[in-house]
């Protein structure tokens, strides 16, 4: 067995067998805040070991640093996995992960020995500091402050909010990676650096208290078992912190951090569907009600709720919706390894330029209609889905803050349309059109409906034209009227984004069939089926959308905020 195989068994194993089993007592018992300390579900010591020995920390990192180089494709899987258990326990991993591999390319060799090296071992975890309680996602008005510090490095003072894993009690030490102003520094994103900052910092070979205070901890609906906290640094002007990258550079670094977390976001939502999903479908299965249509018969038993259309229906949406997803992140991630490690340069820019445009979708598609997957599990479980005592609820409540988190939906669609699509002068569109027109190429041969990929390829022709008609409109200075519906053209282009992950899949699936794959006929059919869907359901919306965004409907651009 390969290592890429076993990483994916283990994964596996470890996340049914046990990370499973400890969501809903993590979902019900969230952490405490005492004496100024938060303490977390006594399961996350172990827990967080057992990741660790799973090798995710440094799976896709260079031997270097302990790792072994395996693609993010694989390691995204093995990911979905403990997401899908567990995703509170999970996040603790994911945020190490990134500061750690932040450190790794930003950090001086000190910093990479003080702080990367215990991270990537897991004997600390990481966190990004980067909201402020008057500043929320508008970082140029963030106002903590760095004085350089005679000893050398800087001293911190300032809030933050919403870190999640900002203070736990299983490691021994957690480093937060913060954005702060200098002193002197210019007004804006550009007077912006990076700092790492650990709740206790090294001095004279032991660890001692950083002046990193616990100001309180924010009640969420879910994600219950990862502490959101507030944070105060230097209120004894006792807060060291170290400068990451150059100075004024400080978004430039965190971006690496932001967007691979928005990576992690999606498969958040991908994952947290799948498991409601899974859960609604055995439950279908199993839950008898009623009888099907036109048998009146009473003494005649009742049929299993997956006999009757509605619940079908819900149960293909949801199917559509979490496989669709899982592809789009698949897709993104498998770009993520060739931008990084294709043989040529230019392979490597073109996979550049097609992860920058796929991230704000692989974000936002699998936190937007994930939640309607999930609220559908909730649905086919009818009123036991309404109840703590089945797990839909919690789910749905896990849900919602993926579509929050890592950039809202609204500046997602701001990143891709005013950003991302336009860049390079449409490269990254002529990127995408190549891989659309490779996979309906591969689908006609294979045989799959021919009006599918015509669908495809003039919904994708849709999206480039308005990319370019509102492209122009940017640059002849009418912003408001490119950007008023960019809520839409994410949208828009999500729907595109996943006809072309459907499509992929159906041709594999005919290619299958073709093979004689008589024993998994039925998994195959069932990928057709939900291809059908979504080209049937969803790819007919792209023009009302692209009809939006194009003739800026202003009904709540003109609306007076007193009208509301």
């Amino acid at each position: 067995m390969c290592i890429s195989d076993r990483l994916l068994d283990s994964t596996r194993r470890f996340a049914r067998e046990v990370l499973a089993p400890t969501y809903r007592p993590m979902d019900t018992s969230p952490p405490v805040f005492e004496h100024g300390r938060v303490r977390v579900h006594p399961a996350m010591r172990s827990l967080y070991a057992n990741m660790v020995d799973l090798g995710l920390l440094t799976a896709t990192r260079p031997p270097d640093v302990g790792g072994q180089q395996l693609p993010l494709t694989v390691h995204a899987v093995s990911s979905a996995y403990l997401m899908a258990a567990n995703l509170s326990a999970y996040g603790y991993l994911g945020l190490t992960l990134g500061a750690a591999h932040l450190l790794e390319v930003f950090g001086t060799p000190w910093l990479r020995e003080q702080f990367m090296a215990p991270l990537y071992r897991g004997e600390w975890t990481g966190t990004m500091a980067l909201t402020e309680p008057q500043a929320g996602s508008s970082l140029a008005d963030v106002k903590t402050r760095a004085t350089p510090a005679p000893e050398g490095g800087y001293r911190l003072q300032g809030s933050k909010i919403f870190i999640s894993g900002g203070d736990q009690d299983f490691t021994d030490n957690i480093v937060h990676l913060t954005l702060a102003r200098i002193d002197g520094a210019e007004g804006g994103t550009r007077g912006v650096s990076l700092f790492a900052v650990p709740a206790r910092r090294p001095e004279g070979g032991k660890l001692v208290p950083n002046d990193v205070q616990v100001a309180g901890v924010i009640h969420k609906i879910g994600w219950r078992g990862l502490p959101s906290l507030v944070l105060n640094f230097g209120e004894a002007d006792d807060c060291h912190g170290w400068l990451v990258g150059q100075p004024g550079r400080g978004l430039a670094c965190m971006f690496q951090m932001m967007n691979e977390a928005r990576i992690m976001v999606g498969l958040n939502g991908v994952a947290t569907a799948s498991v409601a999903y899974q859960e609604s479908l055995g439950y279908a299965r199993e839950r008898p009600q009623g009888r099907p249509a036109g048998i009146r018969d009473t003494a005649r038993a009742q049929a299993p709720i997956i006999e009757h259309a509605d619940v079908r229906r819900m149960l293909l949406r949801q199917k559509a919706i979490v496989e669709g997803g899982l592809a789009l992140l698949l897709a993104t991630s498998t770009q993520a390894d060739l931008a990084n490690h294709a043989p040529d340069e230019a392979a490597r820019q073109r996979a550049h330029l097609l992860l920058d445009l796929l991230t704000p979708i692989a974000k936002t598609f699998p936190a937007e209609k994930g939640f309607e997957s999930n609220a559908l599990a909730l649905q086919i479980h009818g009123g036991y889905g309404y109840s703590s005592e089945y797990l839909p609820e919690a789910w749905l409540r896990d849900q919602k803050l993926n579509s929050i988190h890592e950039g809202t939906t609204g500046i997602q669609g701001l990143d891709l349309l005013g950003r991302k699509a336009v860049a390079g002068g449409g490269a990254a569109l002529q990127a995408l059109d190549e891989e659309v027109r490779a996979t309906t190429a591969r689908a006609r041969a294979a045989g799959v409906e021919p009006a599918w990929s015509d669908a495809l390829e003039d919904a994708l022709q849709q999206a480039t034209s308005l990319t370019l008609e509102l492209g122009a409109r940017g640059m002849a200075g009418e912003v408001d009227s490119m950007l008023r519906h960019s809520a839409d053209f994410l949208e828009l282009f999500s729907v595109v984004a996943v006809a072309w992950r459907w499509l992929a899949q159906a041709a594999a699936a005919k290619e299958a069939l073709g093979r004689n794959a008589a024993g998994d006929a039925r998994f195959y059919e069932g990928k057709l089926a939900a291809a059908q869907y979504w080209f049937a359901v969803e790819v007919p919306r792209v023009p009302l959308l692209a009809h939006l965004c194009r003739t800026g409907e202003d009904s709540y651009a003109r609306m007076h905020p007193d009208g509301f």
